[in-house]
């Protein structure tokens, strides 16, 4: 196993063991509050949001507030349904998502409806698509990737995003993905700055385009994981980063952003990684303040983990990643475990007689 150490530095605090706060002091978002809520089993959600986090609070002046899933021990645990702290959504002016097939208690839940309820801006990054997985009879089983019911038919993922899980598009560690900018789109303020064919490593997913979405680049699914390499001409372009009006509890329209895109290896694409922070700055209604040139660069070190259900860091709690310098990652690749060869089934006797 591996351990990171970090000394905690003046520019972040932890006040929950389960959280650490980024203060940004200068730039357009100073005095907005933004809430990361990381925890997903595959994709590595507890390395691409703090790094996010760092660059709009040290870059941009925003206060970002960190939130992931935890074991017992407060070691961060993808894809645990433990995530303390989530309270500090009543004082946010935006919250970015990245989970998957969480099942919260009712007292942690509750602060993700309620902000919802209120209209609070929402940012969704790849499995957020299916966020929650609450069996039926719970109190919030309506946000299920699969709930039926009316108003909320396909849970978090279709009603605050534009999608539930449709599907995977392209096979991860096989197929990368090149993003593609949709021409009518080019001038929206979330692709300013945004150069097109964008690299990310992780496969596509399957959409659906809905009311309510407003589709600005599509994924193409390559045949190998060389960002010049050839489009998969089995696998047409597919819509892959949308805006969404949802609708709160007042019947009043809200700004929601969707990737189906994020994993931690795709944000070391700078023009993937402007296009999500420039769609924080619009789902909080600050396009007017987004820069084509503004600064999108890593704070602190940043070496993502290769994702995999499984992986990830080691013994990290969520203080160890509070300094802008502390490594998010690892110097260590971390290698996927040979998948054991399925056995084959017998064949059946033939019946006698």
């Amino acid at each position: 196993m591996i351990k990171k150490i970090a000394t905690i530095a003046l520019c972040a605090t932890s006040t929950l063991s389960a959280q650490i706060v980024y203060e940004g002091e200068t730039g357009a978002g100073k005095g907005k509050h933004l809430v990361f809520v990381a925890s997903d089993h595959e994709y590595r959600a507890e390395e691409t949001l703090p790094a996010l986090a760092r660059i709009l609070a040290k870059n941009h002046g925003f206060k970002c507030t960190v939130l992931f899933g935890t074991d017992e021990e407060g070691f961060i645990k993808p894809g645990a349904s433990n995530i303390e702290g989530l309270e500090a959504l009543e004082t946010a002016d935006g919250a970015i998502f990245f989970v998957r097939f969480l099942d919260l208690p009712d007292d942690q839940m509750k602060h993700i409806a309620n902000y919802l309820d209120n209209g609070g801006p929402v940012v969704g990054l790849r499995t957020s698509s299916h966020g929650f997985k609450i069996p039926a009879g719970k109190t919030y089983s309506h946000f299920n990737f699969q709930a039926k019911d009316e108003g909320f038919e396909g849970g978090f993922g279709q009603t605050y995003l534009g999608n539930s899980w449709e599907g995977h598009y392209g096979r991860n560690h096989v197929q990368g993905s090149r993003i593609q900018i949709i021409p009518e789109k080019k001038d929206h303020a979330i692709l300013k700055g945004v150069e097109d064919n964008a690299f990310c490593h992780a496969g596509g997913y399957k959409s659906v385009v809905r009311e309510g979405m407003e589709p600005l680049t599509m994924t193409q699914p390559l045949t190998s994981m060389d960002p010049d390499g050839e489009a998969d001409p089995k696998m047409p372009p597919m819509a892959s980063t949308w805006t969404f009006s949802y609708t709160d509890k007042d019947g009043n329209p809200n700004r929601a952003f969707h990737s189906t895109q994020g994993a931690s290896q795709d944000i070391l694409d700078d023009n993937y990684r402007r296009m999500v922070v420039n769609g924080v700055y619009w789902s909080i209604g600050l396009e007017d303040a987004i820069e084509a040139d503004s600064d999108v660069s890593f704070v602190g070190p940043y070496k993502p983990t290769l994702f995999f259900t499984g992986g990830g860091v080691q013994g990290v709690k969520p203080a160890d990643l509070a300094s802008y310098d502390s490594l998010i990652g690892s110097e260590t690749p971390i290698e996927r475990p040979a998948r054991k060869a399925k056995a084959k089934k017998k064949p059946k006797a033939a019946a006698e007689g």
